[in-house]
């Protein structure tokens, strides 16, 4: 499935989720992180994002679709990193 992750998230455990989302997901700018991954590691990451958390104050919003084909992504602007793999 291809994914969508933007957090946000209290500055005192930025560095955190920060690292998480790269473990699984490719940044594409600042709080924002993109890419395909399994239902199984797409569980895992939201169990590992809660644990860092406070649900009360911080958030992260998954946005998913089947196939990168469905989702439109219109960058305005410089795109600051790009999901291209050169080989």
């Amino acid at each position: 499935m291809y994914v969508v992750a933007v957090y946000d998230i209290n500055e005192q455990r930025v560095g955190k989720m920060l690292k998480l989302c790269r473990r699984y997901l490719n940044w594409i700018q600042n709080s924002v992180f993109e890419g395909e991954i399994s239902p199984v590691k797409l569980r895992e990451l939201i169990t590992e994002a809660e644990s860092i958390m406070q649900l009360h104050e911080d958030s992260l919003i998954i946005f998913t679709s089947r196939d990168q084909q469905w989702l439109n992504k219109k960058v305005i602007g410089r795109e600051r990193m790009t999901t291209d793999n050169f080989l």
